[in-house]
């Protein structure tokens, strides 16, 4: 069987991918120089394991291979096997996942896979009889099964060493011990869950093999985790990149230019990615059919496919969009971030950066004036982890509705990470930014009113049907100046005018980064530096969009609205605070090239590494040669292709607790605009009366207003309603003083 990626050029030499490479250069004497130094950064910041924590982890994983073959063993007595069959019944333990692809970091825990027999079932013997012979060892802690997930799951610690264990229930009486789960005839006979189970291993197998230097793979997605992680982008669940959408992107890259050292790389991840025009698919190889009919992703062909803003397609059938968790808010944010990153490599090129400021920490609670808040409590530490799961599911949910409900003029900007107040028992919180989208005018006694929307969200949420008493959600809207202390370091809130360390960092055209002044904006490029480097682009050809080092929609503002007295359950903008998607052009979808698909051959006895090459002159050693290319690698015959609004039942889906959602959630379902048989949908949208009546009642909390029901005190003209029934108010954001709108609305 011969590797999918594996194509041939016409002069016979060899390639991994669907495309040509854009270009075959090797190293110059600066890339290994630089090279050197991101690695040895990327052990300064603790990104690589101590030997002895390596050591610790094989030992769990060959004790974790011996517990799993002893419970095989012991369910096979037990259901009246002879002794020979007992003697022949076997487990076996994968592994997949960052610690699978050799990019796992200290403390990071381990993605295994159980392999077991047809006679192992997943519901009594795996959650069954394992779960219990675990739970009665003294080396695991922290025991937690969710049979209920959409990939079943069982997450444990054995000796400190954190371990998620899922379960793969092959149509064999005896699992060989030199098993291979790459193989398409390992998923005949199997169910749902197994399919999903073994696709994480198929996966990290097939990218590993589809890349043409491991070593500088693993080093580039090292670093390109690290960066997501402190540019705020690294979360799937939230809509951002996980750890196996960077790996299909980074891999990707690799493909481009198999000869480029890891300092290149990096460069060329953010180039590529800035012209890439989604939702042109990133893929690997070409998308095989298979012979087992399961359904794999192909907007031509399945509906649901053509409402992918950022397909990433897995490499092993059945290949799938990695990326389904992406929303149009998440997807510009993502874009600005691969802007940035362009823009600090070629001033790093320049001598003018270092890595310091590619990886410089988002400031998240600074860029925003207005914030959702979601506060989580619960009675005890495992009820606590069960609600924690199943509200972090739903988050994207409440991001869609929002997008949906307001037209997509406001967007969400989710915090992928969570909060907790050491000073209250059982407790978790979550941060959403709001903006307003860039382009759109600032009309007088303009609103949005989100608060039905919040409601309804809150009510899907309590649909769990998994709840106990104790387990409570509460959403707040909360004015920047007014976030929580507990959120930031040590309890200590920065000073929002002190000086951005970002400064002393980049350095372009003899000036610092820009800077918060003291009155709280960020500036900007002077103009002089402004046409220096215009003329420098234009000496290389650059097609590239550019921007300044900090994109104006990143800016970060200072607050100048205070809280109405009179409607402190209102957001009120002004043109200040418009900082949302900056001089980004919108991403509108690409109709005339819309894919990635190989015209090239299969080799039948392709090696899995591509075959040592001769380093070969650089034909794309300007921009707009490397911008052409890229466009080359976008065209393909999924032309019809574009990401489409968002479907219908896209907000009745959950793809990660699609099972625990209570179809007879009694007096809930009624108002749950989240239940499987509700009938609000885009298609049946309301038309509602520009003259909407808005809660002006005061919640005054200390900086956080309750989005609660309020009594009806004075009717405001709402321009932009949530295109919701009017039952009762829930948060409005308005962009003017609310004594203006109230003057208008007389």
């Amino acid at each position: 069987m011969g590797i999918p990626g594996l194509s041939n050029q016409n002069n016979g030499q060899k390639w991994l991918g669907i495309t040509e490479p854009i270009s075959l250069a090797g190293p110059t004497e600066e890339d290994v120089i630089k090279s050197h130094e991101l690695e040895k950064y990327l052990q300064g910041v603790g990104l690589y394991e101590s030997q002895q924590e390596a050591v610790g982890r094989e030992e769990v994983l060959g004790r974790l291979d011996q517990i799993v073959k002893i419970w095989v063993k012991t369910i096979s007595r037990a259901k009246g096997f002879n002794e020979q069959l007992v003697h022949e019944a076997n487990a076996k333990i994968f592994t997949f996942g960052s610690y699978r692809l050799g990019v796992h970091g200290p403390g990071a825990d381990i993605d295994t896979l159980c392999v077991g027999p047809r006679h192992a079932t997943r519901e009594e013997d795996f959650f069954g009889e394992l779960q219990k012979m675990l739970s009665e060892m003294e080396e695991v802690t922290e025991l937690h099964p969710v049979p209920d997930a959409h990939v079943p799951v069982m997450k444990f610690k054995f000796n400190g060493v954190s371990v998620d264990l899922l379960y793969a229930r092959l149509a064999l009486w005896v699992i060989p011990e030199d098993l291979d789960v790459s193989q398409e005839s390992i998923l005949q006979n199997v169910d749902e869950q197994t399919v999903l189970s073994l696709n994480g291993c198929r996966v990290t197998d097939q990218v590993l093999r589809l890349v043409p230097n491991i070593q500088n793979f693993r080093t580039t997605l090292r670093c390109m985790r690290f960066w997501a992680k402190r540019r705020g982008v690294y979360s799937n669940v939230a809509g951002f990149l996980g750890g196996i959408n960077l790996a299909l992107l980074v891999g990707r890259i690799c493909q481009l230019y198999p000869n480029a050292l890891p300092n290149m790389l990096v460069s060329r991840f953010f180039r590529v990615y800035t012209q890439w025009r989604w939702p042109n698919p990133v893929m690997l190889c070409a998308i095989e059919e298979g012979s087992l009919g399961l359904s794999v992703w192909d907007p031509r062909r399945n509906p649901k496919d053509k409402y992918h803003l950022m397909p990433i397609i897995t490499p092993a059938y059945p290949c799938m969009n990695s990326t389904y968790n992406v929303t149009t808010s998440t997807l510009l944010i993502m874009s600005e971030e691969f802007k940035r990153g362009t823009e600090i490599c070629e001033a790093m090129e320049a001598s003018k950066a270092d890595w310091d400021t590619l990886f410089e920490p988002y400031p998240f609670f600074e860029a925003h004036k207005n914030y959702l808040q979601i506060d989580i409590t619960a009675e005890n530490p495992d009820d606590l982890r069960q609600w924690k799961g199943w509200v972090e599911s739903r988050l994207r949910q409440l991001t869609l509705k929002i997008e949906r409900y307001t037209y997509g003029m406001l967007q969400c900007h989710p915090h992928p990470g969570e909060f907790s107040d050491k000073s209250r028992s059982f407790h978790q919180c979550y941060f959403m930014g709001l903006q307003r989208k860039q382009g759109i005018p600032v009309n007088e006694g303009e609103q949005f009113d989100i608060r039905l929307t919040v409601e309804d969200w809150k009510n899907s949420v309590n649909a769990y049907t998994s709840w106990k008493p104790g387990m409570e959600i509460h959403v707040s809207h909360v004015k920047r100046r007014n976030i929580p202390n507990f959120i930031f370091p040590g309890g200590i809130r920065p000073k929002a005018t002190g000086e951005n360390k970002r400064s002393s960092k980049l350095r372009v055209s003899g000036q610092s980064q820009p800077e918060k002044s003291q009155g709280g904006k960020a500036a900007v490029l002077g103009a002089d530096d402004t046409r220096k480097r215009k003329r420098l682009e234009d000496n290389n050809n650059s097609r590239i969009s550019k921007s300044s080092l900090s994109p104006p929609n990143r800016e970060v503002h200072e607050d100048r609205t205070l809280i109405s007295a009179t409607s402190s359950c209102s957001m009120k903008f002004d043109d200040s605070e418009v900082n949302s998607m900056g001089d980004q052009k919108s991403l509108k979808p690409c109709l005339k090239s819309a894919g990635e698909i190989p015209s090239g051959d299969s080799v039948p006895n392709g090696s899995a590494m591509h075959n040592k090459q001769s380093v070969a002159p650089d034909t794309s050693n300007t921009k707009e040669d490397e911008r052409l290319a890229i466009e080359q690698i976008m065209s393909g015959p999924y032309e019809a292709h574009q990401a489409l609004a968002q479907e219908p039942d896209e907000l009745e889906e959950d793809l990660g607790y699609r099972n625990q959602v209570n179809d007879n959630g009694g007096s809930v379902k009624s108002n749950n605009f989240d239940s499987p048989n509700s009938k609000f949908t885009v298609a049946e949208e309301q038309v509602i009366s520009k003259e909407t009546i808005c809660s002006t009642h005061s919640f005054s909390n200390g900086g956080l207003e309750e989005l609660e029901p309020a009594e009806l005190t004075a009717p405001l003209l709402c321009r932009i309603p949530a295109p919701v029934p009017q039952r009762k108010p829930l948060i409005r954001l308005n962009f003017t003083s609310l004594g203006k709108a109230v003057d208008k609305s007389s």
